[in-house]
């Protein structure tokens, strides 16, 4: 795990061989997002604008967005994840409830904010750690780009253990054993993925899922679901 504090300017071409992204802790300096990328990152402190083709959107502390590109950032304290040839969708939200809306390993919770549009594309999490937590130690195959963005608590590693504070980020490489500990503070952490193995298929999507020709649902293979105009 490499840890890099908010107020420190950080800039990683590639951190994900597999899945290829960019890192940027901007510092309020301008990042540059191309044409065919999509900027995944959350506002830690301050203000900041995106920029895309007419459209301008102020984004304030405790904001979370995703913005495809061409997109210039302008402002921004917090993190950038530059998902290299993908196309996103431009959204933005926030602030973040405290509580995770789904349940994590040993008593934690999540919440999924920016959702896959197509199964095993990028996603943005929120993670909270309640007061009193030591975690199983456990991986994840592709690399994670975290901000903790309030609280206080330690990651372990196999060989050392490292403090987690407000307006740290970090990156956490594919595979690496680990686990994250508090004591009397929660830990809060928004936290990019480059790819995911959830979200909807052609197959299978609440548009598709619910609607029924002869009371059968349309959530099928394309081998045996109905193909004309109807099905449109």
């Amino acid at each position: 795990m490499k840890t890099i504090p908010s107020s420190s300017y950080f800039f990683a071409p590639e951190i994900e061989p597999l899945f290829p992204t960019i890192l940027a802790i901007p510092r309020g300096r301008d990042v540059s997002v191309a044409e065919g990328d999509t900027a995944f990152g959350y506002v830690y402190s301050g203000t900041a604008k995106t920029h895309r083709f007419a459209i301008h959107q102020q984004l304030r502390k405790g904001m979370f967005f995703s913005a495809p590109g061409p997109a210039q950032l302008t402002g921004l304290t917090g993190f950038v994840c530059i998902r290299r040839a993908y196309r996103g969708l431009p959204m933005w939200g926030g602030p973040i409830e405290v509580q995770g809306r789904l349940k994590y390993i040993n008593g934690c919770s999540d919440t999924l904010l920016l959702a896959p549009a197509v199964k095993g594309d990028p996603c943005l999490n929120y993670l909270y750690i309640p007061p009193g937590i030591r975690q199983t130690p456990h991986t994840h195959p592709s690399v994670r780009v975290g901000c903790i963005i309030d609280g206080a608590g330690v990651c372990v590693l196999a060989d050392e253990t490292v403090d987690l504070i407000p307006g740290a980020n970090f990156v956490l490489p594919a595979s690496e054993l680990h686990s994250f500990h508090t004591s009397t503070q929660p830990l809060r952490v928004v936290v990019y993925h480059p790819d995911s193995d959830f979200g909807p298929t052609d197959e299978f999507h609440p548009m598709i899922n619910r609607t029924t020709i002869d009371n059968v649902t349309l959530a099928s293979d394309n081998n045996t679901r109905p193909q004309s105009t109807s099905d449109l």
